[in-house]
């Protein structure tokens, strides 16, 4: 789910309520978000549906990725803020 989205639903992955992030996305995707929320102290499950297609989530129902990157919340793996450009950058999901 992109950052142009404003609700994000709530869902059971890996038998935790959590806040869903994205959904449909790739191994690539989810290993950057996976590692990116996990840098962060955000407990993160991840769900694979029968078309290999990858779910992920937080367990804080209150998270909220808009806010975390629009008001730089977020530390990136080299220890800067994370901006919109760096959700979204191609290069650092490969």
């Amino acid at each position: 789910m992109p950052l142009n989205q404003a609700k994000y639903t709530v869902d059971i992955i890996d038998g935790t309520r959590c806040r869903v992030i994205e959904s449909t996305i790739d191994e690539n995707r989810i290993r950057f978000l996976k590692d990116l929320l996990s840098l962060n102290n955000y407990e993160v499950k991840v769900d694979r549906d029968a078309e290999g297609k990858y779910r992920i989530g937080v367990t804080d129902v209150t998270f909220n990725p808009v806010i975390a990157v629009y008001e730089r919340k977020l530390k990136s793996m080299t220890g800067h803020w994370v901006t919109p450009a760096y959700w979204f950058c191609p290069v650092i999901m490969k």
